[in-house]
């Protein structure tokens, strides 16, 4: 059996013109962030393997889980491939996981996270907002066989 959490980096600021790999979290963003790491804590595994896109927004969202959930943010592996939007791409990363992985927790974008959730959950999502974690379970034990797929989990922040 094989978990995956993927989470959606919280909602970041078009303030400023910068690359868009630079840009921050908004207080709003960092707020909800914390809203669905203490919701999501009773659904961690602590052994779990944690990947993060390199983009600034999606590592400082993967930190503020981290540090809800009480661990260390050394434990991250920063992946520059899961900055993608697209779901083909991010199939690949995930079937590239090590066997040895029975947790996943993926911290990427959209629209590769809500277009991942539709292939691989039994559950339609319009779209998975930012903050937002979807939780899905393969009765595999490979990830390069990994397909149709258990959607166990839906945290999404509140509207307000």
């Amino acid at each position: 059996m094989k978990n995956i959490i993927l989470i959606r980096h919280a909602k970041s600021s078009w303030e400023f013109p910068i690359p868009d790999k630079e840009r921050e979290l908004t207080s709003k963003g960092i707020k909800k962030a914390i809203e669905i790491a203490k919701k999501s804590l009773s659904f961690i595994s602590p052994s779990a393997t944690i990947w993060s896109s390199s983009s600034k927004r999606t590592l400082l969202t993967a930190k503020i889980f981290l540090e809800i959930w009480s661990l260390d943010t050394n434990k991250i592996i920063v992946k520059d491939d899961l900055y993608t939007f697209e779901c083909s791409e991010l199939k690949e990363i995930v079937k590239s996981c090590p066997n040895q992985c029975e947790n996943l927790i993926l911290f990427g974008h959209n629209g590769a996270i809500t277009d991942f959730v539709n292939k691989f959950g039994n559950k339609y999502i319009s779209n998975v907002p930012t903050s937002g974690m979807v939780s899905i379970n393969f009765d595999t034990d490979c990830w390069s066989e990994i397909t149709k797929g258990t959607t166990q989990t839906l945290l999404f922040p509140s509207k307000n």
